[in-house]
C-alpha cells in the first residue's frame, strides 16, 4: 500500500470556499480511479486556510497513474495549487 497525506494552506481567506468546492471535486473524481482506496479531504476546525488530503493506493504505478489523470492534470494542478502552499507527507502505516 502507498500513503500520501498532503497540506494544503489557502494562501488568501478569501480563496477558501473555492478550494474547499475544488477539493471536494478531486476527491470524487479521484476515488473513481483504479488503484484508490481511500481519498479523503478534511478541513481544519482550527485554522480554515488549512486543508488535509489522505490518499491510500494499491501501488505506486496506481498513485503515478492517478498524477497523469484529469482530476490531477486539468482540477488539482491548474485551479488549486496556484491557490495554496502545498506540504507532501509520504508515510508508513504503523498501526493497525
Amino acid at each position: 500500500m502507498i500513503y500520501n497525506n498532503v497540506v494544503l494552506t489557502v494562501n488568501n481567506e478569501s480563496d477558501v470556499k473555492e478550494i474547499k468546492s475544488l477539493l471536494a471535486e478531486q476527491a470524487r473524481r479521484s476515488s473513481d480511479e483504479p488503484g484508490c482506496v481511500r481519498f479523503e479531504v478534511y478541513h481544519s476546525q482550527a485554522d480554515k486556510q488549512h486543508f488535509i488530503l489522505v490518499e491510500q493506493w494499491e501501488t505506486q504505478e496506481d498513485l503515478d497513474r492517478h498524477k497523469r489523470a484529469k482530476a490531477f492534470t486539468e482540477l488539482y494542478i491548474p485551479k488549486v495549487i496556484p491557490l495554496v502552499s502545498r506540504v507532501p507527507h509520504p508515510a508508513d502505516l504503523i498501526w493497525p
